[in-house]
């Protein structure tokens, strides 16, 4: 059986809002984001993340099996969780959210995920999923467990709404970033968490922790990396902005499908994975950098198809490394 990955963490619908135009509903949720992504980029994903079964429910359900990706979880009796965005004229987005995050017992959610996936390389987490009790603990007691056959990425997507002691939700990041191979997280992430320093040092610091390659994401400023090869920088692609909503999403599922396409990805390729070039950390960063760009091109978390994201990077290629 061909190795999969899989994703953990919140499915929810995003309830957009805006002065010009009616409120939509999308499907959403950081991780399930993720997971679209991937699956949009030809990989076989599996995704854990519950959800209710009433009508936003189906949504989920129905959009899950359009993109082919096998969900392990059954509909429960609670309501489908919720996240109501408000555009900025910008098209960024702020947030607020009706929010339930249950998961079975650890050992179960495993042998679900290992039924339905057979072979696991690589396994994403972050957001809501990894903050939010009682879902988090289980959360990383499944990542402290596949990490030994697979690669970990995390992405906090921190929302200090929902965890407004920030010294509670720092200690929880920490936490993760300890057991990941790749991290991510924006600019606003790391100006929640960590006021007092600058965003490189904070870099440094959780490279420091363990990862192989964090990466950061500044909007319309582009997006930086800090591997123990070196630092390096991509600048965004020109694009006119429909919105933001899923634009960080996309950018880690090109980066985890990047890795892949460099062989990686997997519990075995771990050192090498922690020797990356900073060749290859560029080609993560321009190729991320260029879904990005995509999605924002698109209302919703759209992120691209294979071809799309192929096709834009053969008219943007990469310039040669000095």
């Amino acid at each position: 059986m061909k190795s999969h990955l899989a994703v953990i963490g919140e499915c929810l619908v995003d309830v957009v809002e805006s002065e010009t135009s009616a409120p939509k509903a999308h499907v959403g949720g950081s991780p399930l984001n993720v997971a679209v992504g991937l699956a949009r980029l030809n990989h076989q994903v599996v995704f854990a993340g519950r959800h209710g079964g009433d009508d936003y429910g189906r949504m989920i359900a129905r959009a899950l099996r359009a993109q082919g990706i096998s969900a392990v979880l059954e509909a429960d009796d609670l309501p489908t969780s919720v996240a109501t965005a408000t555009l900025d004229p910008t098209g960024q987005a702020s947030y607020e959210f009706a929010l339930d995050w249950v998961l079975p017992q650890a050992q179960d959610l495993i042998e679900k995920l290992q039924q339905a996936a057979g072979t696991i390389e690589h396994v994403h987490s972050g957001s809501l999923a990894t903050l939010i009790e009682p879902g988090a603990g289980v959360v990383k007691s499944v990542l402290q467990e596949l990490r030994q056959t697979a690669t970990i990425s995390y992405d906090p997507n921190y929302r200090p709404t929902l965890v407004p002691n920030r010294e509670e939700a720092r200690n929880r990041v920490e936490e993760l970033v300890r057991l990941a191979d790749v991290v991510q997280a924006s600019t606003d992430d790391f100006e929640l968490l960590y006021p007092e320093r600058p965003v490189q040092e904070t870099m440094e610091f959780w490279l420091q922790l363990g990862p192989a390659l964090v990466t950061v994401t500044r909007g319309a400023s582009g997006a930086m990396a800090l591997a123990r090869s070196g630092f390096a920088e991509q600048q965004a692609f020109p694009t006119d902005v429909a919105d933001t909503v899923g634009a960080g999403d996309s950018f880690m599922s090109a980066t985890l499908s990047t890795l892949r396409q460099q062989g990686l990805l997997g519990a075995e390729q771990r050192t090498p994975l922690q020797q990356i070039s900073k060749h290859d950390v560029a080609q993560v960063l321009h190729t991320a950098a260029q879904a990005a760009a995509i999605t924002s091109s698109r209302y919703g978390a759209q992120p691209p198809m294979a071809e799309e994201l192929s096709a834009a990077l053969s008219h943007n290629p990469r310039p040669p490394m000095a």
